[in-house]
This record gives C-alpha cells, structure tokens and sequence, in this order.
C-alpha cells in the first residue's frame, strides 16, 4: 500500500487537469492562429475588392499576427508549470515536515496572464 495515496492520488488529479487547461490552451492557439491564416488568405484573394480587402486587412491586423502563437506558448508554460508543481507537491507529500501552502503566485500570474490574453483578443475582436 501507498503510503498518503489520497493525498497523492488527488495530487496526481490536479497535475492532470492543469494538462488539460494547457492542451486546451494550445489547441485554442492553433485554432486562432488557423484563423488569422483564412483571413490573411481571404484579404488576398479579395484583392480586386478592394472594400472587402480592406475590412479584412483591418481583421488581420498586427495584433493577429502573434494572438495565437502567444496562446500555444502560455499553454506550453502550464504544462511545465504544472509537472514542477505536481513534482513538488509529491516530494512534500512525502515528507514528514509541515509546510504551509502560500506559493500559489505561479498559477495566479498564469491565470491573470490567460484572461488578459483572451480580454484583448475579445476587445479586438469587438473593436471590428
């Protein structure tokens, strides 16, 4: 029998769900980042349009070109974060010592990070 195994059981649950937010996360870039590519192809093959063209130049604007990309690299960093975290707390399950469990300042700055990401992206997007 595992020695704590709730306690490291529901660790383990933890470390997988902040995989998912982070899978999540880069799936969500890489739909955004496919989207600005349709756009930027439509802004092109509307090039005789030139109204058409310009409404898509302005939703394809510099901002698009590194939304997404931002997106898969704040995913990734989840995904580190969480296997750090998860191999820390696993190490202090198992220790006999007391610790207090003030350091979540990682998933605050990531979480702040995430809905400033998804604030601008939905700001520029209503701005269109």
């Amino acid at each position: 029998m595992i020695t704590r195994y709730s306690d490291h059981a529901a660790n383990e649950r933890t470390f997988l769900a902040w995989v998912r937010t982070g899978i999540a996360t880069i799936a969500f870039g890489f739909v955004v980042e496919k989207f600005n590519l349709f756009v930027r192809t439509m802004a092109e093959a509307a090039s005789a349009d030139t109204v058409k063209r310009l409404r898509l130049d302005k939703l394809s604007g510099s901002l698009s070109h590194y939304d997404g990309l931002v997106l898969i690299i704040v995913g990734m960093g989840i995904i580190v974060v969480s296997l750090v975290r998860f191999i820390r707390t696993s190490r202090l399950i198992d220790d006999e010592k007391t610790h207090s469990a003030a350091s979540v300042r990682t998933e605050l700055i990531l979480a702040v990070v995430l809905a400033l990401i998804v604030a601008t992206l939905s700001f520029y997007l209503a701005l269109e």
